[in-house]
């Protein structure tokens, strides 16, 4: 079978990208199409949680739009967030987009090299005493990070503040396409939430991340590669090596 289309569910990337060239060698069209957005909580969404947020002394951020959700809601819930909270990123690149919010030379500010492990590091034991949040999405599996912190027995709390929402793709023909690259339970959601009566058909699909499996398995969604692995670290290596086998 000849793969002529292909639906990336993510942005389209800024700069030059591996789908470059694996476009020009292989002659396939790639669409670059989120199937959801991150959308804050609202207030009322947070308090159904029970979360106080100043029982807390230290908070776990991995993603900027986590970090836009918490100001905003301690913002509408009229909570003061001392100047004595620590922060701990994923990534440098996290911690820096807290300026947008504080003054970051004022804060203690720590950040990690973006795996769940480098913010154990971080902690260590001068900061073990700390009441941890850790901010989160809303999901289907358990966190990393909360994972590791349940093994350290820190004290902590995991609470959401963001949730996807489905985008509007009711008028894309999903039939069009030859592969389909998914990467979030999310994606399986707002797929069948589109389009209920969803049959996969011919189409292939690749996964990315151990989150999606198993909701693409749950949704009866027959996986072609997955990625990540040793041999398969990327969606860019899975689609060459099904590409060559496929053309």
């Amino acid at each position: 079978m000849s793969v002529k289309k292909i639906l990336i569910s993510q942005q389209q990337p800024k700069t030059a990208s591996p789908y470059t060239s694996i476009a020009e060698k292989f002659g396939a069209e790639f669409d670059f199409k989120p199937l959801f957005k991150i959308e804050p909580l609202t207030s009322r969404e947070f308090r159904s949680q029970r979360i106080n947020i100043l029982d807390h002394t230290a908070i776990i951020f991995s993603a900027r739009t986590t970090i836009d959700a918490f100001f905003q809601l301690c913002e509408e819930l009229r909570v003061k967030v001392p100047e004595t909270m620590k922060y701990f990123c994923t990534t440098e690149a996290v911690a820096n987009y807290l300026q947008k919010h504080i003054v970051y030379r004022k804060r203690k500010i720590f950040f990690g090299d973006g795996t769940p492990e480098s913010i154990v590091g971080l902690i260590g034991s001068k900061h073990k005493g700390e009441n941890f949040l850790i901010a989160t999405a809303e999901s289907n599996s358990k966190d990393a990070v909360t994972k590791l912190f349940e093994e350290q027995k820190y004290a902590f709390e995991t609470a959401v503040f963001v949730k996807p929402v489905a985008q509007d793709i009711k008028d894309v023909d999903l039939h069009s396409y030859d592969v389909m690259v998914f990467f979030n339970p999310a994606d399986v959601k707002s797929l069948y939430e589109n389009h209920p009566e969803f049959n996969q058909g011919d189409i292939k699909f690749i996964s990315y991340g151990r989150s999606v499996v198993k909701a693409m398995e749950e949704a009866g969604l027959k996986i072609e590669i997955s990625a990540p692995t040793a041999e398969i670290p990327s969606v860019a290596k899975a689609l060459e090596i099904y590409l060559t086998n496929n053309q």
